[in-house]
């Protein structure tokens, strides 16, 4: 026969829909909807999302944090940096050009003064002795302001005046000699220096062991005349006085450029006061003239004045205490620009490098000594430009301009990199933490509540698995959810609606939910004598007889792949071939008849003790249509 079929109640099926023969309910799992599979892989999809999302975010934002202090700690370290550069830069310059000025000031007032003494001996330079010599210079340096100076007076001696100078130094140098030792309170007598002064004009012939010779070359000479302080050089048991200083000179040294353009002149030179050993120091070279009047143009230079002081001298008082860190890198733009003395060692050096740190300043050594990694932050200034014009140089020349270059140290640099990055990103990933672990406690919360709600809807898809196959189900709710869509009302304690068995719920356009199966066998039972037996019996009793049968038609129903459609009182309906077409649908309806009236008997008359001795007599009638 053709079977057309609705579907009614089946408790033990246990939502299985299976074809195997001899199938055991115990051991099929219970299948939710598919709906419910999908929500489910959506909420833990979303969930990873939102992870990946926290994770990302913390790395992204902790990452931004971490890098933006850095950052800013860089950036107050270049802006500090900056600072410190430009304040270096001006105090230096500022410290340079009271040397020029004070220098000047005193080559002036030497001039001036030599221009009226001799005027009044009917004298002239170079027989000239400064008087007060040590008091003059002693003054110059508390205006310089600069720790031990080195201040002298070279006299300018033509060839032919060479002879007759000799003599005057013999007579006036002890006289000047005595003037110093009770200006400086020397405890080196006059004469103590005297006996070691050379009593001629000299230098040291490096072709004669160095031995004092005579100076008797055609060209004028530059006699060191005057000192101070009044001392024996380092090493040297000799005076320095009347050493010749042009012999010494190259092209580029400092008193050479000065008396070449008649102009002041500033380059290096070697210190031995106040120190322990020679260090790199500075020399000013300042010309002076026969006349203090500017303006005359016969005057001549006769002499030269000049300054020597410690390099640190500039770099010193500039930063106050705490701030440090800070290289200062000096060069000169002549290669050579030295003093006489270094150009006969030939230590001639034209870089020298310094550190300051606070108040104080440490010599670092007669090269560029900054870090290669701070180059790019290099702040470059002229520190003495003396305004000399290129085309007045003699040939070999160069302009004597000095410039400042300043560099952080990575101490500097240390010092504004604190752990507020580590700080604030870690911050960060506890924010983030205690933001993921509130997700965490707040999707507890939730999946407890969602728990309870879906074992209670599966409790009821149960129920409704076990009324309909598995693919029957499914379609009821994707039918549902279209149903849905076309009501208005809305169920705020449940997500899911009801299931509308009743009324019209047919949705315009949409197919019923019924198949056609063309090979099926039908099964009827009904149990014989039931009318009398429970009419005899209280309804707890008529009901404890039809579930023990019932369920035990069930099991068998299941074992042979039956489909019970429903059951109507006493009667039981089934069938084989749907929802899935089996071949011999005859064959396994009969078996499961044969099965039911054997089950039958040995329910019935189990349960005599309990319902009654005719009991026992109820009977199955079965009937099988195909």
């Amino acid at each position: 026969m053709t079977q057309s079929s609705s579907y009614g109640t089946d408790p033990f099926r246990d939502g299985s829909d299976t074809t195997s023969r001899d199938r055991d309910p115990e051991r099929e799992a219970y299948q939710p909807p598919e709906v419910a599979k999908q929500e489910e892989a959506n909420i833990l999809r979303a969930k990873i999302l939102v992870a990946l999302i926290i994770v990302l975010a913390a790395s992204g934002v902790g990452a931004s944090t971490y890098l933006l202090v850095k950052d800013q700690e860089k950036t107050n370290f270049e802006n500090q940096f900056a600072g410190y550069s430009s304040e270096i830069i001006i105090v230096a310059r500022q410290k340079a050009d009271q040397l020029f000025s004070a220098l000047d000031a005193f080559a002036v007032s030497i001039g001036s003064q030599a221009a009226m003494e001799t005027a009044l001996r009917n004298t002239s330079w170079p027989f000239y002795v400064v008087p007060d010599w040590s008091i003059k210079a002693e003054r110059l340096a508390e205006l310089t302001g600069v720790s031990h100076p080195q201040v002298s007076l070279t006299s300018i001696i033509q060839a032919e005046e060479r002879a007759k100078f000799n003599e005057f130094a013999q007579q006036a140098i002890p006289n000047w000699y005595q003037e110093s030792v009770e200006n400086e309170n020397s405890e080196t007598t006059a004469i103590e220096f005297w006996e070691r002064t050379i009593p001629f004009i000299h230098f040291y012939d490096p072709e004669n062991n160095y031995q004092p010779t005579p100076v008797t070359r055609s060209q004028a000479t530059g006699v060191l005349l005057h000192n101070y302080p009044l001392a024996f050089p380092p090493g040297s048991p000799l005076m320095a006085t009347l050493f010749d200083t042009v012999y010494a000179e190259g092209a580029n040294a400092v008193s050479a450029i000065s008396l070449a353009l008649r102009k002041p002149a500033i380059g290096f030179t070697l210190m031995n006061i106040g120190t322990d050993a020679e260090t790199p120091g500075s020399i000013i070279v300042q010309p002076v003239y026969d006349t203090a009047n500017t303006k005359a143009e016969d005057r001549k230079v006769v002499a030269a004045t000049g300054i020597k002081l410690h390099w640190l001298d500039y770099f010193k008082n500039i930063l106050t205490d705490g701030e440090f860190g800070v290289i200062v890198v000096v060069k000169s733009a002549c290669p050579n620009m030295c003093s006489d003395v270094q150009q006969a060692r030939g230590t001639s050096s034209s870089v020298v490098s310094y550190r300051i740190d606070g108040q104080n300043a440490k010599y670092l050594g007669d090269s560029d000594m900054h870090n290669p990694q701070y180059g790019d932050m290099e702040v470059t200034d002229i520190f003495v430009d003396l305004g000399i014009d290129e085309s007045d140089l003699p040939e070999g020349r160069c302009i004597p301009t000095l410039t400042l270059h300043v560099f952080p140290s990575e101490d500097l640099e240390q010092s504004f990199q604190t752990s507020n990055a580590i700080i604030y990103t870690a911050v960060v990933a506890v924010i983030f933490i205690f933001t993921s672990l509130v997700f965490l406690l707040y999707d507890h919360f939730v999946r407890r509540r969602q728990t309870k709600v879906m074992e209670r809807i599966t409790r009821q898809d149960k129920i409704v698995a076990n009324v309909f196959p598995i693919n029957i189900r499914d379609r009821l709710y994707q039918s549902q959810e279209k149903q849905s869509k076309h009501k208005t009302k809305s169920n705020v304690n449940n997500n899911f609606d009801d299931l509308d068995f009743e009324g019209d719920s047919h949705i315009p356009g949409s197919a019923p939910l019924a198949d056609l199966f063309p090979s099926t066998t039908v099964l009827f039972a009904d149990i014989a004598g039931f009318t009398a037996w429970s009419s005899a019996r209280e309804p707890q009793q008529v009901f404890v007889l039809l579930e023990t049968i019932y369920g035990a038609f069930d099991k068998i129903a299941y074992r042979h792949n039956v489909f019970k459609v429903e059951t109507v009182g006493d009667c039981y309906v089934a069938a084989v071939g749907l929802p899935e077409p089996v071949d011999k649908h005859a064959v396994i309806a009969c078996k499961f008849a044969r099965d039911c009236l054997k089950k039958m008997k040995e329910v019935t008359l189990k349960l005599e003790i309990t319902l009654g001795p005719d009991t026992g007599d109820l009977d199955l009638r079965i009937g099988i249509h195909r």
